[in-house]
């Protein structure tokens, strides 16, 4: 196997995140955690009840793979869409602190913000629930999302596709985003959450984990040439310029169109939670990309972010000092 990257080109990258732009087009949530004790079970039914002690809001969604890119130096933007409350305020008001336009933020009066609301209990999650709607975007919403586009598109090395089947992230809206960087050098990157990937036919690279790249091609992947035979599969049906499976504890398995396979084994030493970790590939990913870096390259210092933020509890990122130490 070739050498994916050298530590002087890695750090010659890394250098450049900051003159490096990236745009993430995808769900925006918030994630809730309410941290509490129990100490009896309710009289009402038999269920815990839990005496709250402190509350933590997150970035989450697409909103997570923004935070990754910014706190790894790069210049990021986001669209999405909001609703008007209490947790949609509370998302610009924490993006317009970090410096970070929210120009791309939508406000939708009858869909409220995405929120998954965490209640912990001595270090175990008691119940999860969910806020959102998830309706596909009007035709309007997604003329005003392009219209955006259009508007930042001379600034951008690279463009994420952060989907996680919210309704965000339709057809037509992929499209048009293609339609209006289609004479530019912008590399579109997508996470994929739709099992069928004609949604991101065209796009030029895409980085489902071995779970969602088997349920595309039909079949469990459980070897190294069930995992070859996936990436060509997805590379040809869909016009694809590269895949990047990610495998867990195995790495990851970069496959371009050119025939090239570069298996990745991972770095991670300890892993403590997988929480967030593809938010970190697909963020430092596309940064890298934006950077000047090819493909493999890019991989290479995506798959040395996600061997440190696994070592991290909860949704993480990483910072530019960690990966250079790691390197």
């Amino acid at each position: 196997m070739k050498k994916t990257i050298d530590r002087k080109r890695a750090l010659q990258t890394i250098e450049r995140f900051s003159q490096s732009k990236v745009l993430v087009v995808g769900d925006i949530m918030v994630d809730q955690f309410i941290w509490g004790k129990v100490s009896r079970i309710s009289p009402e039914a038999p269920v815990p009840v839990v005496e709250v002690t402190k509350e933590t809001l997150l970035f989450g969604g697409c909103a997570n793979v923004m935070n990754n890119i910014f706190t790894m130096g790069g210049n990021v933007l986001i669209t999405g869409i909001i609703g008007p409350d209490d947790m949609g305020r509370w998302f610009i008001r924490q993006c317009r602190k970090m410096g970070i336009k929210t120009d791309g933020i939508i406000v939708v009066n009858n869909r409220p913000t995405i929120v998954k609301t965490r209640v912990v209990a001595h270090h175990q999650q008691v119940v999860r629930f969910d806020r959102e709607n998830r309706h596909p975007l009007t035709p309007d919403n997604i003329a005003t999302m392009l219209q955006y586009v259009d508007t930042i598109k001379d600034e951008l090395g690279a463009i994420v596709i952060s989907d996680y089947n919210k309704g965000m992230i339709t057809k037509k809206l992929i499209r048009g985003i293609r339609k209006i960087i289609a004479d530019r050098n912008i590399m579109v990157c997508v996470d994929p959450k739709q099992n069928d990937f004609s949604f991101y036919r065209g796009c030029d690279i895409i980085t489902p984990n071995h779970h969602e790249a088997g349920r595309a091609v039909g079949m469990a992947l459980t070897g190294h040439d069930d995992i070859i035979k996936a990436g060509q599969t997805l590379l040809k049906k869909y016009d694809f310029k590269a895949v990047l499976i990610t495998r867990g504890e195995e790495g990851m398995t970069l496959m371009e169109h050119t025939g090239e396979v570069v298996n990745i084994p991972t770095v991670a030493k300890e892993v403590f939670d997988v929480t967030g970790a593809g938010d970190t590939v697909i963020g430092v990913f596309s940064l890298c990309v934006a950077a000047g870096a090819s493909l493999r390259e890019a991989a290479a210092l995506a798959n040395q972010a996600a061997g440190i933020v696994v070592g991290k509890v909860g949704t993480a990122t990483v910072n530019q000092t960690e990966l250079m130490n790691v390197l």
